[in-house]
């Protein structure tokens, strides 16, 4: 069940705030539990019993943790710990790439397994493994209320697809919170920003993407017009995601972390991963980066800690080696900004260090999406105009006059234009009036594309 579906909308959603606002305070978190699992059912029947089984074994370990704190017996829990972990995500997402690789690098033709990916175990992992070596490190107590910790690794609204949200975030709110109108309001606002996102741009966007797919006309312009759409697509599917959840969590009274600040205004490749996926970045930056020893080390030392980080960030996103090379394309580049561009891009004007960044971002993004394109290679010879297409076809045109305003309108709106303009706007008695009356349209346009997946208010004409 995705949270842009009308069964999720205006069936499961009324039901649990419904349940959960009639629901005394004591029996809150089973609401929030049994619905969280109910949800998580109707994606996943086969795999909400190994969701369970996460839980479970991070509960136990982390309660043998505590018992031994400081001694080896907590050591050894947590390597366990770990091991459990990254063999339930190791065998479900990457059987298949493991032995795929295995078969090309061998020769041989061993069956691949097949194991279907449960819907958000890339995310849940991380939460439950962050809580047991928190737990381990003494940040946070370990929770001795099964129920309660069942209900910070299955609530729904960050279960499929993030934030990652660590226990130690939302702890007290597990316990004893309060939702109050104002924070309803501001949940319920940030849910129909964030559902405007995906539903109104990133499901747009990824038609454009879609037809360059298809298409039998490419051009080299054609090639830079699908990468950026796919940029923003990606930016706009998943921040609306992470506005989603953050919205939902506000409704309950939790207080999720951010998850996207503009990152295309960076002015630095640095500055962008300080701004895209934050919790994923923060992650591997508190659980593997400083583990590793970080950049307190000598140069090679440091460096391969920048590669191992980054190997692990691509491969998160998935099995597949354009997403190996992703990370290490990451990896490359912002060892190249630390060790020799920092100081130039600081003293660069502005528009010569967005356009480093974009540019960059771009090649980024189309190995990151090179897997539907028949390779990275054959991706980037067509961005280049090294694949003998021309630099415009009829078709190309065709669809860029068709997308221009939603292209433009996405350009905008990945940007804090917007936001400084309502900022500026908000306070007016005007704009109190009209706030309500915005959020309204903007979630009757989105139940609108919903139901009629032909309407959508910033495509020219649609064919």
């Amino acid at each position: 069940m995705l949270f842009s579906s009308a069964s999720f909308l205006y069936l499961f959603l009324p039901a649990v705030l419904l349940a959960y606002f009639v629901a005394p305070k004591r029996w809150k978190n089973g609401v929030l539990l049994f619905f969280s699992l109910l949800f998580y059912f109707f994606g996943e029947r086969a795999y909400t019993l190994l969701l369970l089984i996460s839980s479970l074994s991070d509960y136990l370990h982390s309660l043998y943790i505590e018992k031994h704190r400081g001694q080896k017996e907590a050591k050894v829990a947590l390597i366990s710990s770990v091991i459990v972990n990254l063999a339930l995500l190791g065998f479900f997402k990457y059987s298949d790439f493991v032995v795929g690789t295995v078969n090309s690098l061998a020769g041989t033709s061993i069956p691949l397994p097949g194991v279907r990916l449960p819907i958000g175990i890339s995310f849940y992992t991380f939460q439950t493994m962050s809580y047991t070596i928190d737990v381990y490190r003494g940040a946070v107590k370990a929770e001795r209320n099964i129920f309660t910790l069942a209900t910070f690794v299955s609530l729904f609204p960050q279960l499929i697809a993030g934030p990652i949200v660590r226990y130690k975030d939302v702890a007290d709110e597990l316990t004893e919170r309060r939702v109050t109108i104002s924070g309803a309001a501001a949940g319920i606002k940030r849910f129909a920003f964030g559902l405007g996102k995906k539903v109104l741009l990133a499901n747009a966007l990824g038609e454009l993407c879609a037809a360059f797919t298809e298409s039998g006309e490419k051009s080299t312009l054609f090639y830079w017009v699908y990468v950026l759409a796919y940029m923003l697509q990606i930016y706009f599917d998943f921040s609306g995601y992470s506005d989603m959840a953050i919205g939902l969590g506000k409704m309950f009274g939790f207080n999720f972390p951010e998850n996207f600040d503009y990152p295309y205004i960076s002015r630095s490749l640095t500055e962008f991963w300080r701004r895209w996926h934050i919790t994923l970045g923060s992650w591997f930056r508190d659980y593997v980066y400083i583990p590793l020893g970080g950049n307190r080390r000598s140069k090679a030392k440091w460096m391969r800690n920048i590669f191992v980080v980054w190997l692990l960030t691509g491969l998160w996103h998935g099995a597949s080696w354009n997403f190996a090379i992703w990370g290490l394309y990451f990896g490359v580049m912002l060892t190249i900004e630390k060790l020799l561009l920092h100081e130039p891009l600081k003293r660069a004007p502005k528009v010569v260090v967005r356009a480093y960044v974009l540019f960059f971002l771009a090649v980024s993004f189309a190995i990151f999406g090179a897997d539907e394109q028949g390779g990275v290679i054959s991706v980037l010879s067509g961005l280049f105009g090294l694949s003998g297409l021309p630099a415009y076809t009829f078709e190309t045109g065709y669809y860029l006059k068709s997308y221009a305003v939603l292209l433009a309108v996405g350009a905008v709106g990945a940007t804090p234009l917007i936001a400084r303009a309502w900022n500026r706007f908000k306070e007016k008695p005007l704009a109190m009036g009209l706030e309500p009356l915005a959020i309204a349209a903007l979630m009757l346009a989105s139940t609108a594309a919903l139901v009629d997946g032909s309407f959508n208010p910033f495509l020219y004409f649609r064919f």
